[in-house]
Order: structure tokens, then sequence, then C-alpha cells
């Protein structure tokens, strides 16, 4: 790499720090080309992306961000997983990390929180965000349902009622 290249990693690097919703660092020695093409495509899916730097480049990039605490982290062949929805980056690696024992995650960061390898795998159990708008709008819509089913109910039970007499009154 020669230096325009590297500026233009760091300034990438940098803004993918700075707007990143959740960051995972992991080491990944060991792992095949085929297994790291399947857990990007893992992420992929999953709205996360996953990139693999120079450290020395990316301690550079964490200089001035919410999550310059990481930069601890970045030792040996590491990885960064990340996304904009807080929970779809830990997730995706977490699972990952069940069926490769050489993917190890050595913690991450969730905004100005730094966070240790069960606080990423703990972050990974939550729901995702849109998880957390469908269980939102269900908590919103099943009022309204109930309303809607009670004030149709006396009607019901008023042409019940009506519909008795009228069969009491033909059998007479």
């Amino acid at each position: 790499m020669d230096r325009a290249e590297k500026r233009e990693a760091v300034a990438a690097l940098n803004s993918v720090f700075s707007d990143s919703g959740a960051i995972v660092v992991a080491h990944y020695s060991g792992l095949t080309v085929a297994q790291l093409q399947t857990l990007r495509r893992q992420m992929r899916e999953a709205g996360a992306s996953v990139k693999v730097a120079k450290n020395r480049l990316a301690k550079i990039a964490l200089e001035g961000t919410d999550v310059a605490h990481i930069g601890t982290l970045l030792t040996g062949p590491t990885i960064l997983a990340y996304s904009a929805d807080p929970v779809a980056a830990p997730k995706v690696a977490v699972e990952f990390a069940k069926g490769h024992d050489k993917f190890v995650i050595l913690g991450g960061a969730m905004g100005a929180t730094s966070l240790n390898p069960d606080g990423v795998k703990a972050l990974a159990t939550m729901p995702s965000l849109d998880e957390l708008r469908a269980k939102l709008v269900g908590l919103i819509q099943a009022p309204a349902t109930k309303i809607a089913q009670l004030s149709t109910a006396p009607a019901a039970k008023l042409a019940r009622v009506f519909g008795a007499y009228a069969k009491r009154d033909e059998a007479a």
C-alpha cells in the first residue's frame, strides 16, 4: 500500500467506526477462505459487514471516535464486524463462533460502551431493531382490536336476544 491508499483506508475505517451501531472484534486465524466467505455472506444477509484491516491503520482510524477504547483489542489477525443495527453484527458473529472454534470473539463496542466477549454474547441475544418495531406495532394494534371487538359485542348480543324472542313468539 502506498501512502494515498493508506489515507483512503484510514478515512474509510474512520467513517465505519463513527457510523456503526455496534462493532465486534474477533480473531480469525485458522479459518479457511470458504469459511470467511460464509461469514461475509451471513453478515451481508443480516445487514452487517465484515472487514479485515491492518491493526496499525485501524488504530489510527480509531483516534477521535467514540469507540477508540477497542484499540487494545487490535492485536494479531483481527477481523471487524460492524452494523448500523446494534444487534445484527453481534448476533451473526456469535452464531458463527458457535460453529467455528477458530473464530474467537475478543470484544467490541456499542457506541461509547465497551463490550467484553460476554457483553457481545448478551447483545446478540437481544431482539433486532426490526423485531422490536414489530412488537411495538403489535402492542399498539392490540388495544384497538380489543376496542373494536367490545364495541361490536353488545350489538351481537342484542341480535341474539331479539332472535331468541322471535323464535319464542313463533313457537307460541
